[in-house]
Parts: structure tokens; C-alpha cells; sequence
């Protein structure tokens, strides 16, 4: 007897290569070791570029793989295979820029009762049972984006303050969400994920968290 298994859609294949090769990175820096040292200070550099614009970053990043991918049971089309591209570049950069002169890992999985979606993460930035409006309002601004070369300058900018606060973020969800945004009726699925993720945060005892985390 057979059990079918749905197709993994194409979004979901871009959040699981995101967070395959910037868990490895992630992994190697934390421990010095040196290509992981050296690659995550080539990623950093390239921070809200397109793809475009940096083809000597693609030794890092496995291609054929992706080439090779089947997403919602099928190969990836040339438009697909651009789109995911362009997120991953967006992901992993953004993840260089965060960690750079971090000793723990900033990338953590979103999950039930510890939510890590950028929502969250910029509502960890607020003071406590407090909206900072400054803050949304920048937030906002980068839901709001036009193109994907506006949003990643927007969403380096929010990195940086993460980077600065010490606040995590997974960043294969974000991945998969900036391939999202590049789809048809994507823009507006991906602006209410994030507020969802926004007003999903609770707070709740600092301990807690960090021991929830430290079984993950």
C-alpha cells in the first residue's frame, strides 16, 4: 500500500535550501571556521542587492539544486527559478548582515509559543506592553514596498536595529515570504503574514523563552 505525499509548493522549497545553507554558515561561524567566517563577510556586503547586481556571489549558493528542485511536483519554470533566486540572495544576505559580530546564531525557527516571523521580532524591539510608533510606522513602510529593490533596503535597515537588540529572526520563513511577494497576489498575502506575525507576540517571562529555545 502506497500513502501519497502532497507536493511541497515552491515557496516551502525556497524556505527549507534558505534554511539548509544558512543553518550550515550559521553553524561554521559561530565555531570559526574560516570558509564560514569568509562567506558570511561576502553575504554581509551585498545586503539589499538584487541578483542582479552580484553574480560573485553564486559559488556560494548551490544553483544546481535549486535547477534541479521540483516544487508542487514539478521543475521550477525560469520565472520561478529567478524568483526564488532573488529570495534566496535577499535571505541569506540579510542573515550575514545580522549575524556579523555575533557569537549566537541569529537565524531561529518561528514556532508555537516563541514566534519569529519578522513581525514578532520587530515587536521585540518595542519597550514592553508598549507600541513604539516610530517603529511601526517603519515596519509599515517596508510591508508597503513597491518593488523588491525598495523592500530590501527597507528590510535592511529593520535588520540592522535587530542586529543591534539582539532579536532573532527566521529567516527561512522570510525566504520563502520574499518569494511570496514576488508572485501574483503575493505583495498582499505577505504584508498580513507579517502583521499576523506582529500582533501574534505575547509577552511573557524572559526565562521561559529562553529555555523553550534552548530545547530547540
Amino acid at each position: 500500500m502506497t500513502t501519497d505525499t502532497a507536493p511541497t509548493p515552491v515557496h516551502q522549497l525556497v524556505a527549507d535550501f534558505a534554511h539548509q545553507w544558512i543553518g550550515s554558515w550559521q553553524r561554521g561561524y559561530i565555531t570559526d571556521q574560516s570558509k564560514a567566517v569568509a562567506a558570511r563577510a561576502r553575504l554581509s556586503r551585498e545586503a539589499g542587492k538584487s541578483a542582479a547586481k552580484v553574480f560573485d556571489l553564486w559559488d556560494l549558493i548551490d544553483l544546481d539544486a535549486l535547477q534541479g528542485a521540483r516544487g508542487a511536483g514539478r521543475p521550477l519554470s525560469e520565472e520561478e527559478l529567478e524568483q526564488a533566486q532573488e529570495a534566496l540572495l535577499m535571505a541569506c544576505t540579510l542573515w550575514a548582515l545580522h549575524q556579523q559580530s555575533r557569537s549566537a546564531g541569529v537565524h531561529l525557527r518561528d514556532k508555537t509559543g516563541s514566534p519569529r516571523g519578522l513581525g514578532a521580532a520587530v515587536r521585540r524591539l518595542m519597550p514592553a506592553g508598549e507600541i513604539d510608533d516610530a517603529l511601526r510606522k517603519r515596519f509599515v513602510r517596508a510591508g508597503k514596498a513597491s518593488d523588491l529593490s525598495t523592500l530590501a533596503q527597507r528590510l535592511r535597515d529593520i535588520v540592522l536595529l535587530l542586529r543591534r537588540e539582539d532579536v532573532a529572526l527566521d529567516y527561512s520563513l522570510l525566504a520563502g515570504q520574499l518569494y511570496q511577494w514576488q508572485r501574483p497576489g503575493g505583495m498582499d498575502a505577505v504584508r498580513a503574514a507579517w502583521g499576523r506575525s506582529f500582533h501574534a507576540w505575547r509577552e511573557k517571562d524572559e526565562k521561559e523563552v529562553q529555555e523553550q529555545e534552548g530545547t530547540s
